[in-house]
């Protein structure tokens, strides 16, 4: 909380005030449409707040209103005069339960440190979270269950890394196709020559997190949630300078377990907001990060059968379509297939006889020492009811949690091997002219849009604050950031925080920038009617957490999970070029994708490992959605359609996508 103006806002961000009358047009700001704070004069006679044009001047060289060339060294301070009659406005007091005084905007901040109750109060309940009795602290957590997690207060019914989403292209510890499957890797007559193949490496940490002020921002965005593909929440980005990127122990990539001993690897993503955004001055989190690849010589990869059993196991179906539960993979030091899970409540894991990390030698009596998973799967989904296993198991050992445990499908009798593991459908015939998918992914958001035709005063204002823009580095539409309590759209109560404006008086708003979006709205602003379209986003699960609540001391941005909802004519595709050598692996994995049971589902980039063409690139992000390969739309693709196509691609590769920007926590 700013002690200023007793209102929450990003330490670089100009103050907030709630005003008693509305403003003359001539002292409102013509960047961020506020009344202006910290006047500044340009040589051609327009008038911006400090901050707002000191912003705009570190990526433009023109004056935000005429466009004429413009340096910051040029402009000044306004006149004493002009800044007088800003401090001079009437504001009330932002604690307006506790204390409904006005004063003089220059008289808020000795009002808010001497004389309000509601600040005052504020403080003293700042001061009681800050000293909490800590639960648990003599005994902290020191190893990580995530197969049997501690969920005491999230109801999910899965398990805690097998999420509800798509059979995927999986790239977990031990695949043999890291990240999406290099064709160097592949069986070939010089396969005596390639090096010798390397293993993905993650791990569990729990890190703690203290912060000063128990409110602040952690300072990272997220993505994903149980209902989303992505399953898992992963870390998106971390903004400088922030509580995260001061720590300097979470990375973008990251995949949060645990929030405060609470699982939340199968909660929604609005869920794992909450949590994320819960105040306190400790935060103890358990994160999943990928290390990279790691190499491996003969002589570590030729393992001893010293200690290992040989075991029977049966299953009974009770039909050919029942699902058994598992999934398999391939490693890359060993050959054969392996057990990477058991899914819960699965056939497999009721019987409990088979374990993870189990090395499959036959089902059936069908040699699999040398097989693969899609094998594997073929003979399982064919038998009609009893499916005999025999496995190899090492005593103590098992895999390290799954960085694509999200990918689970419990559709199918074997889950994912590097290929999909799901069976290969058909080419969807595509219906679409352009790589943008239609907006028949809404799951959790849909979005309406409506017409408002409000009549005003010529210099009555609309009274909003929008974010977003073209210019925007995820290339955002207009949305509405915040509706003022002054201003004709308060009074009229139809425009709402976070609807998406189309439109003012048939101006097209949806390919703008962020600056020529705010000259279009205030040009029309002056006019005695005015029309806005606009697409409000809404809900469809009423039962998430309302964050409206919780968000008060975050800047508020729309969560990543209600861009999901958009139509695809506001969605602004971006290429991304990779390029890698013979050797390498593309370094990411994807979720998502065609299935019968779900079907048409965007893909998702779930992993990025470290030290790969993706990595290094640092264009490709987290949760971004692949709408094309190489010029091909991925709409009605499944992921065992997908995986191949990349697979060809040996040196290039063009992926398009588009990025919505992770919550912010």
């Amino acid at each position: 909380l700013c002690c200023e103006c007793g209102q929450f806002h990003l330490l670089l961000d100009n103050h907030l005030y709630n005003f008693q009358d509305e403003v003359d047009d001539e002292l409102i700001c013509h960047i961020c449409l506020q009344p202006l704070l910290q006047p500044m004069d340009t040589p051609c006679g327009h008038t911006y707040c400090f901050k707002c044009l000191e912003n705009f001047m570190q990526e433009y060289n023109f004056c935000p209103m005429d466009r004429k060339k413009l340096s910051f060294q040029q402009c000044h301070k306004s006149s004493l005069l002009v800044r007088n009659l800003l401090d001079k406005l009437i504001v009330f007091c932002p604690f307006k339960s506790d204390c409904q005084q006005t004063m003089q905007r220059c008289e808020l901040e000795a009002h808010l440190q001497n004389r309000c109750p509601g600040f005052k109060k504020y403080k003293s309940e700042l001061q009681q979270k800050k000293n909490p009795i800590s639960k648990g602290k003599e005994d902290p957590p020191t190893k990580v269950e995530t197969n049997t997690p501690k969920d005491p207060e999230v109801p999910s019914g899965g398990s805690a890394l097998v999420a509800e989403s798509s059979a995927a292209a999986v790239v977990s510890l031990g695949t043999a196709e890291p990240g999406l499957v290099n064709p160097a890797f592949e069986e070939t007559e010089e396969g005596e020559n390639l090096p010798q193949r390397t293993s993905l490496v993650a791990e569990t940490t729990t890190i703690e997190i203290h912060r000063e002020d128990p409110e602040e921002e952690l300072g990272m965005r997220i993505v994903g949630g149980k209902d989303t593909p992505l399953g898992n929440i992963v870390v998106q980005e971390v903004l400088r300078d922030s509580v995260i990127a001061a720590d300097g122990r979470i990375a973008p990539g990251d995949h949060i377990l645990e929030v405060n001993g609470v699982n939340i690897s199968s909660v929604t993503h609005c869920q794992a907001v909450s949590f994320l955004r819960h105040p306190g001055p400790v935060l103890h989190l358990m994160v999943l990060q990928e290390k990279g690849f790691s190499n491996k010589t003969a002589q570590q990869d030729s393992t001893s059968a010293t200690n290992r059993e040989v075991i029977h196991v049966t299953l009974i179906k009770r039909d050919r379509s029942e699902p058994l539960g598992i999934k398999l993979i391939r490693k890359t030091d060993e050959a054969g297939i392996f057990i990477l899970d058991l899914l819960e409540g699965g056939l497999a894991a009721k019987n409990g006889k088979l374990s993870r990390n189990d090395r499959v030698l036959s089902i059936n009596g069908q040699d699999l020492r040398q097989g693969t998973p899609e094998a594997a799967a073929q003979i399982i989904q064919t038998t009609e009811s009893r499916v005999n296993f025999v496995v190899l198991r090492q005593p103590g050992v098992q895999l390290s949690d799954p960085v694509e445990d999200g990918s689970a499908s419990n559709s199918s009798s074997s889950s994912s091997s590097s290929n999909g593991g799901s069976p290969v459908h058909h080419r969807r015939r595509l219906d679409q002219n352009h790589y943008r998918r239609k907006s028949n992914y809404q799951k959790g958001y849909v979005s309406h849009e409506k017409t408002v035709a409000i009549k005003k005063e010529p210099k009555e204002s609309l009274g909003i604050t929008i974010g977003g823009g073209r210019d925007n580095k995820n290339k955002l539409p207009i949305y509405v950031t915040s509706v003022q309590p002054i201003g004709c759209l308060f009074r009229d109560g139809r425009i709402k925080r976070g609807d998406v404006l189309l439109s003012i008086n048939g101006i097209d708003l949806t390919h703008l920038n962020y600056y020529e979006a705010v000259s279009a709205l205030k040009s029309n602003a002056a006019s005695h009617s005015v029309v806005l379209k606009a697409l409000e986003i809404i809900s469809l699960n009423s039962t998430e957490p309302s964050l409206d609540i919780k968000e008060q001391g975050f800047s508020w941005s729309p969560l990543w999970i209600t861009w999901l909802g958009l139509p695809s004519y506001l969605h602004c595709c971006q290429d991304i070029v990779l390029s890698k050598g013979n050797l390498e692996s593309w370094g990411f994995s994807i979720v998502g994708g065609f299935e019968e049971s779900k079907g048409n589902q965007p893909f998702f980039i779930k992993t990025i490992v470290p030290g790969t063409p993706a990595f290094r690139d640092r264009k490709l992000k987290c949760g971004d959605e692949i709408v094309a390969v190489n010029g091909v739309p991925a709409i009605g693709m499944s992921n065992s359609e997908l995986i191949p196509m990349l697979k060809e691609q040996r040196n290039k590769v063009t992926l398009t996508v588009v990025s919505w920007p992770g919550s912010l926590v």
